[in-house]
């Protein structure tokens, strides 16, 4: 079972990463142990491959899905508190949190397969669920991390499409994470096509 979740992560040098990731679980022993799988290039990895330890977050946070998707969030601008048992942060806005660390690292494919443990929990608050907006902008995050690997004409649809889910069904924080989403994409397009034209 995949779940989608927040992972947070800090290199040696104390400077902390957030990014959204789906730990597979096996469904018998809940959050006590997971596999996460981040590409080799991303910081994420990095960061396990130094420090061995992060947190994970359930969250119900669609707006820090969206940006910590597609772009650096600055830890000083989120509400967080040190970690008991590892070395990391934990975002006080999250609903539950695993403070965790590496077993082991397999490297041998570009997404890495790192099995972690859990040894430290925490609750903030009860998750109840992502209606059909928050699942909307979930869907538009993973896209806008794509976009150099799908046409862009296919990227516009399934954006229409889930614009018209978040209109009906979303409030406030989802159509704000769902517009960042889009500017994040016509801004990449835009830049793209300057790049074309410039290269001339």
């Amino acid at each position: 079972m995949i779940v989608e979740c927040v992972v947070t992560t800090i290199d040696r040098r104390g400077i902390v990463n957030t990014a959204p990731m789906g730990p597979t679980i096996d469904e018998s022993e809940s959050f006590d142990r997971f596999t996460l799988r981040p590409y080799q290039s991303s910081k994420t990895f990095a960061n396990l491959n130094e420090t061995r330890s992060g947190v994970l977050h359930v969250s119900d946070d669609v707006l820090l899905f969206a940006k910590a998707a597609v772009s650096e969030i600055d830890a000083s601008t989120l509400d967080t508190q040190p970690a008991r048992a590892v070395r990391g942060l934990i975002l006080k806005n999250c609903k539950r949190y695993y403070e965790f660390v590496v077993d082991s690292i397999d490297d041998r494919e570009p997404r890495a397969i790192v099995a972690a443990r859990t040894v430290a929990t925490g609750r903030f608050g009860d998750f109840v669920g992502f209606n059909r907006a928050a699942h909307a902008v979930i869907e538009a995050a993973i896209l806008a991390t794509r976009v150099d690997l799908l046409p862009h004409e296919t990227i516009e649809a399934d954006f229409a499409r889930l614009r018209t889910i978040v209109d009906k069904t979303g409030g406030t924080r989802a159509a704000t994470a769902f517009a960042f989403l889009e500017d994040y994409v016509k801004n990449h397009e835009y830049q793209k096509l300057n790049n074309k034209e410039l290269s001339q």
